[in-house]
Order: structure tokens, then sequence, then C-alpha cells
């Protein structure tokens, strides 16, 4: 696989493809064309990588966070934390890497 090889869009949703994962860690991509999400709680540890496109995020407090290509984020478990913009041209493509 490739990671820029990209399905067609628009996209109506966020796509997510897990690329490796086991008992204790998964690594997924993720492409985004505008998409934003409600608030996330997560039992996990989450790694960030934003490969290409422009995002950002919200954090519970109200502290905020943009990330453009090559930004990358640690989010602690139960940081609580939404995604308010992704840019659609070019799409978000993000590398996920979360575990326990």
């Amino acid at each position: 696989m490739n990671i820029f090889d990209l399905p067609a869009r628009p996209l109506s949703e966020e796509l997510a493809t897990i690329l490796i994962e086991n008992n204790t860690v998964r690594i997924e991509r993720i492409v985004s064309t505008g998409q934003t999400s409600g608030w996330y709680d997560q039992d996990e540890s989450e790694f960030v990588a934003l490969l290409q496109g422009k995002a950002a995020l919200e954090f519970d407090g109200g502290e905020t966070m943009e990330l453009t290509a090559g930004g990358t984020l640690f989010i602690p478990p139960h940081r609580r934390h939404r995604v308010t913009f992704t840019s659609a041209e070019p799409p978000c493509v993000w590398l996920c890497v979360f575990w326990r």
C-alpha cells in the first residue's frame, strides 16, 4: 500500500484504514476531506502525524491546536478532544498510532 493512494473524492465520511493491529497497538491511516468530529474520550494513548493537509483540534477546556503537513501530536488517554477542521484540498492524510 502507498499511504498517498487516496480514494475517489468527495468522501461523505472520513475513511479509516487499519494498517497494523495486535493486542497492544493499532496503526491507522485516516483520510479526511472537510469532516469534523464529536468529542473523543479514549482509553488509549494516541500519536498523530498529519502527513498532508491542514487540521485543527480542540481540547476540553478550550485549548486549540492547528496542524499542518508534518505536524505531530501526542494525546494521552482520556484527554477529551475533537477535530474542528480538516482541509478538503489537499485532503488530510493522518497516520495515527494507538496503544494501551
